[in-house]
């Protein structure tokens, strides 16, 4: 199976979680593909972000939240589709957490697939 973050980024994010405080959220949309298959996705993984070097990702504090599966394979096309609705996505799956993504105070620069 290969799995593919086709946009990742951090931002200043609040979550209390397991009786810890997140200042962190790492938001990713992921195509996974395997055997003419695709699942795309969107996560959320609030992190403690305890100083500005601070990025260890606990695995605890995580949502998903996905947008397709089926047959396929990888589509530009559609992945443009659902970065365009990243942040609705993200929203949700934060709220689902008790969370909330501060967009406008991201922590590093988007990174691309």
């Amino acid at each position: 199976m290969k799995v593919i973050d086709i946009y990742l980024q951090y931002f200043s994010a609040e979550c209390e979680f397991a009786g810890t405080l997140r200042k962190g959220a790492a938001v990713r949309l992921t195509a996974e593909s395997d055997a003419g298959t695709i699942r795309y996705s969107v996560s959320v993984s609030f992190f403690p972000h305890a100083d500005a070097g601070d990025f260890g990702i606990s695995g605890d504090a995580f949502a998903e939240r996905e947008l397709y599966s089926g047959k396929g394979r990888r589509s530009k096309k559609r992945e443009q589709t659902y970065l365009a609705a990243l942040r609705e996505h993200a929203d949700a799956a934060a709220q689902s957490l008790g969370g909330v993504i501060h967009w406008d105070a991201p922590l590093i620069e988007a990174r691309y697939a």
